[in-house]
């Protein structure tokens, strides 16, 4: 029995020292989240976007940290697997009673498969399905804060109760006035109180902890009233005209019901600085708020990305489990560096470097995936997609179509592998490296639609009331998809981002009708651009020259040349000169870079300018 016992306290001992790492990082995590509301009282934005940077890298620095000392210490990956059993069996006893249970498993997950080989990634050694229940945690008594709090106004005391809402998150900056933000929220939200019968239970339910993104904090709740549960956003900035010496915050709007929060909470967002104690009471309250959005993205938008890929890879395993159609090659114009698959009935693409690019593309895989980390770190504005990065993905063979699997032997073979590897008789495809991202339509496949319906022809728009109501759709269609292309691209210039490659294909359409980039392989940082104007040609020959007879450097970019390439169409070329002809002037560009050099971070906002509050009252003084 002796060395049995010595077995079990070298497990628990194992179990402990995993479980020490988990508590390492949520701690320095959590400090750093908690650390943003002072940055944001002091309007540190660099320092917000640091911080926001580098809280990603926090999780694989401990994960390395965890494992380095159970090698050292344990000499971890000569154990038996009867001691992993135990390993494993010890750390469940250690989630009895702790705040944030799944995400400990998933670190438990992250480090053991660092050790252990693939053919024991299973239930037995690690957390394949969740082993702890995240149901009805609550705070010890210990813990001053609940998740939310509870307000129980009547109509006449709404807006004296949303001043107290606000003022409980003590923040340390005087608001210019606050009773008055608070009537334009209680104007905004009205329609939906007019004429309702308030029950008994009408209340006002509001997350304890504000959300910090840029240069905003958002208060985060909803109303209940009988049946009914209503959500809202107020998200609180500084305000514009006040001083240095006397700054002054204001509510800039509210936000209000599901779509508006999906908006916020954008896959194409960076994540929240928010202090959690129980991260899943927080996800569950989000999740009332916002039913159709998937756990996993709500994880990723608080910043617990690790979470978010635990979640979407079951969920994914769930969804192969029940559907039988197969991944095929992604719809559309195929792309020069990343290989892209899908499968029909899930709503995401899986994106693969190539081994071979064409001469054009002077770029590496290495280069590649540090622009993907590039955007993983940066603000992304709405207007970039976020994606899940994976290793050693396995699928079923027969789940693959064949025209896939040739294009993948034949574009990216060193990242391709079939076999039966686990040597149970199941031939699987393995891919080694492979984003996933939503599935968006790509963007000219969206406007060829709307010129295939007629809405590109010359007389559409002339006399709306001979015209085919189609192809008036079809050209409102046009419009809409060429002014918001425009609008991704100036909000990717207010974030310090040059999309590098412009064409239509590498943009898509978000189900809300936001367009959104998601071809990193050529960004670069405004700042590292030189914006040039087309030199006038010296001479007759060079006039006629059709070849580029002016020296161009490796960072040079002349925004005037992007109109051939982009405007062929006469009715995209119409609606884009009215609204972006600022696009082709590089004094456009310049004038930004120059900017942002200076250190300014400019706004950008996760809703529509329309529901500013400063934009009500100016077409109130009008």
């Amino acid at each position: 029995m002796f060395p049995q016992r010595l077995d079990s306290t070298l497990a628990y001992d194992i179990a402990k020292a995993m479980m020490d790492g988990f508590n390492r990082h949520y701690r320095l995590f959590r400090t750093e989240s908690a650390r943003a509301k002072h940055r944001f009282e002091t309007a540190d934005w660099h320092g917000q976007q640091r911080a926001q940077r580098e809280r990603i890298e926090f999780y694989d620095l401990r994960v390395k940290e965890c494992s380095t000392r159970l090698e050292r210490e344990f000499k971890a990956d000569g154990q038996p697997m009867d001691i992993w059993q135990q390993v494993k069996l010890h750390y469940i006893g250690l989630l009895v009673n702790h705040h944030q249970p799944e995400l400990a498993e998933t670190f438990f997950n992250s480090v053991t498969t660092k050790i252990l080989h693939r053919t024991h990634f299973h239930n037995d050694f690690i957390f394949v399905r969740p082993a702890v229940s995240t149901e009805y945690i609550e705070n010890g008594e210990s813990e001053a804060r609940p998740t939310y709090r509870a307000y129980y106004p009547t109509l006449e005391t709404l807006q004296a109760v949303l001043v107290s809402v606000v003022q409980d998150f003590d923040l340390r900056v005087p608001f210019a006035n606050l009773p008055r933000d608070a009537g334009f929220v209680v104007a905004a939200l009205g329609s939906r109180l007019l004429d309702v019968k308030l029950r008994a239970n009408f209340q006002i339910q509001v997350l304890t902890s504000l959300f910090f993104r840029n240069k905003g904090a958002y208060v985060v709740g909803k109303l209940i009233n009988g049946f009914n549960e209503f959500a809202f956003a107020l998200p609180i900035l500084h305000q514009d005209d006040a001083g240095v010496d006397a700054p002054a915050l204001e509510i800039d709007a509210a936000l209000s019901g599901e779509d508006d929060l999906l908006m916020l909470f954008s896959f194409a967002r960076a994540y929240f600085m928010v202090d959690m104690e129980i991260p899943s009471a927080d996800v569950q309250f989000l999740r009332s708020m916002m039913p159709r959005k998937p756990r996993n993205e709500i994880y990723n938008a608080l910043g617990l990305a690790k979470q978010g890929k635990t979640l979407f890879y079951r969920d994914f395993l769930h969804h192969l489990r029940h559907s039988s159609d197969k991944f095929r090659i992604a719809p559309g114009i195929k792309g020069m560096v990343m290989l892209v698959f899908d499968l029909p009935s899930f709503p995401y693409v899986f994106k693969v470097i190539k081994d071979y690019y064409p001469p054009q593309k002077d770029t590496t895989r290495e280069q590649i995936k540090g622009k993907y980390l590039l955007v993983k770190q940066h603000d992304r504005v709405g207007r970039m997609a976020d994606t899940l990065e994976y290793s050693g993905v396995a699928f079923p063979r027969e789940r693959f179509d064949d025209e896939l699997i040739a294009e993948l032997e034949k574009f990216a073979p060193s990242q391709l592998e079939i076999s039966d590897r686990d040597g149970d008789g199941r031939i699987e495809v393995i891919i080694k490296h492979v984003y996933i991202e939503r599935r968006m339509i790509p963007l000219n496949i969206y406007l060829q639609e709307a010129f295939d319906a007629g809405g590109a022809r010359p007389d559409v728009g002339v006399n709306p009331a001979t015209a085919d109501a189609g192809a008036l759709r079809a050209r409102e269609q046009i419009e809409r998809g060429v002014f918001e292309y425009g609008n991704a691209i100036k909000d990717l210039v207010a974030a310090n981002i040059f999309p590098g490659d412009m064409l239509w294909k590498n943009f898509g359409i978000t189900r809300h009708g936001k367009v959104v980039f998601y071809d990193y392989d050529e960004i670069e940082y405004i700042t590292d651009c030189n914006f040039r104007v087309v030199p006038l040609p010296r001479n007759e020959e060079e006039e006629m020259s059709g070849e580029v007879w002016y020296t161009v450097g490796p960072k040079d970019v002349f925004p005037e040349t992007f109109g051939p390439f982009l405007l062929g169409n006469p009715a995209v070329r119409s609606v884009f000169m009215k609204h972006h002809a600022d696009l082709l002037d590089a004094a456009f560009w310049q004038g930004h870079k120059e900017r942002i050099q200076a250190g300014h971070v400019l706004d950008v906002f996760p809703y529509e300018r329309e529901k500013r509050f400063a934009n009500l009252q100016e077409k109130a003084n009008v």
